[in-house]
């Protein structure tokens, strides 16, 4: 039987195929124990926030639970990167399991003292305990994958892209579930689950054979260099893009709860925002599956700009329903969004330090969370879940002018790389968009010879790969871990 010429494929088929393709070797790869290992272990992070505000806001109202919440998302900010960072230079193992460990135990004391009726400081205080001890699974299986995947870039990009698919599932459903919990069983039923879920799965994610050793023993990606800087200005303004979608999704959750309380129907909160988990998980895989030509600039911007247009209706929300559609309508974005941001975040960051750059700005997003929360929730108990929801509105709106600014004033005359000179810096009418010096499917492939050779790239320093790692095509995630 004759083969078909490549002209007469189809082109979505083709592109189809190669993805399936992909997924496969991705199983193939690291086998099916570590991907449901990974999801398993991170679903606590999202279980956690939502799972406090529900418990906290059936006992003391929706003003301690968003204090509590925000010292939650507080610790688990500022313990993220140092967590990365142990894990590096330590290895994967011993980190992760005195981090599950210590985390199962302090989620375990917070629904003890919350039950027992101790007062917010203390509950406050085992709130920032937990998050400071969150073991950060999302950031280190991405890692992980790199190290795996070693120099074959396309096969990294397809793990990288599966990974965030799963990341926004785990985040998307994990609210879902802590309402289905807070409204069949107990509202503290959510904590406990995560802490059991955290403790048998985030052991088994740490001893899984794939777990790399300290930086030293065994070079790869997950390497700390020395001397190699993590921060550049396009790392830092995609962070401040991180903290203000962190903002949104708080402003939401808590307007959502708020209205739920209002109604007498406080264990649905969790329910509405099942909405999003199926919108978002949808168009993770859509996106994931068809990621198309367009520069993962140009998604970002538009993403976040649709993003804030789809989350105006919540102003006029006043019912459950209403705010299951409005928050649905949000979802379809969020996926596209998150993975164009940490797609850029893998140009941003250095390669010998991409783990770490992936873990700072997933505490962008929830820092963002923490200080939303600790905004909005006051607010909402004064003024009702409309301030809480417009909270959420003017963090979409400020991430959607940044990001649209992105391509112009804000990345003129940044600096040139500083692993590297044979790149020269951005003239001032350069753009950080789709005229960047890539074809359509560079993202997916590495440049070859780029450290090398002088290559002439108006890219700005600030979203630039270290070439070692090129980016690949619609990857890595989130964000939320």
């Amino acid at each position: 039987m004759s083969q078909p010429t490549p002209t007469s494929v189809p082109a979505s088929v083709s592109a189809s195929a190669s993805a399936a393709g992909g997924f496969r070797r991705v199983f193939a790869l690291g086998g099916t124990a570590l991907p449901l290992y990974a999801f398993l272990a991170r679903l606590p992070a999202a279980l956690c926030p939502i799972g406090t505000l529900l418990l906290i806001n059936a006992r003391d109202g929706i003003g301690d639970a968003g204090a509590v919440a925000a010292a939650l998302w507080l610790g688990q900010a500022l313990g993220g990167p140092v967590i990365g960072r142990l894990a590096d230079r330590r290895g994967h193992r011993p980190v992760l399991l005195v981090a599950c460990a210590a985390n199962s135990a302090v989620l375990l004391a917070l629904v003890a003292a919350v039950l027992g009726g101790l007062p917010l400081a203390a509950r406050m205080a085992l709130a920032v305990a937990a998050g400071l001890t969150v073991p950060q699974i999302g950031p280190l299986a991405r890692a992980r994958w790199a190290r795996l995947a070693g120099g074959d870039k396309k096969l990294l990009g397809s793990a990288l892209s599966f990974d965030t698919t799963l990341d926004e599932v785990g985040f998307m459903v994990g609210p879902a579930l802590a309402g289905i919990l807070a409204v069949t069983v107990h509202p503290a039923s959510a904590l406990v689950l995560a802490a059991a879920l955290i403790l048998l799965f985030g052991t088994l994610f740490a001893v899984h054979p794939t777990a790399p050793g300290p930086a030293g023993a065994a070079p790869g990606p997950t390497v700390a260099a020395p001397g190699v800087r993590l921060w550049s200005p396009g790392l830092g303004l995609l962070f401040a893009l991180a903290v203000l979608q962190g903002a949104a999704w708080s402003g939401a959750n808590t307007g959502v709860n708020a209205l739920a309380e209002s109604l007498g129907e406080a264990g649905a909160a969790g329910l509405v925002w099942a909405a999003m988990a199926v919108t978002s998980s949808l168009a993770g895989f859509v996106t994931v599956s068809r990621p198309g030509s367009a520069d993962l600039t140009v998604r970002l911007r538009w993403t976040i700009a649709v993003q804030a247009v789809l989350t105006l209706p919540l102003l006029a929300v006043s019912g459950l329903w209403g705010a299951a559609f409005a928050v649905a309508g949000i979802g379809l974005a969020v996926a596209p969004h998150l993975i164009a941001l940490f797609g850029l975040v893998e140009r941003a960051g250095p390669a010998e330090r991409m783990g770490e750059a992936m873990t700072v700005v997933g505490s962008g997003l929830i820092l963002g969370q923490a200080l939303a929360a600790a905004a909005s929730g006051p607010l909402a108990s004064a003024y009702g879940h409309r301030a809480a929801f417009a909270v959420a509105c003017a963090a979409a709106a400020a991430s959607a002018v940044l990001a649209l600014s992105l391509a112009g004033r804000a990345v003129t005359g940044l600096p040139p790389r500083q692993d590297s000179g044979a790149h020269q810096s951005p003239g001032p009418h350069e753009d950080l968009g789709p005229h960047n010096g890539l074809g359509p499917h560079e993202d997916l492939a590495p440049r070859q010879g780029a450290r090398s050779a002088p290559v002439p790239d108006p890219l700005p320093a600030a979203v630039r790969t270290a070439r070692s790692a090129s980016p690949p095509g619609p990857s890595p995630g989130p964000r939320r871990s």
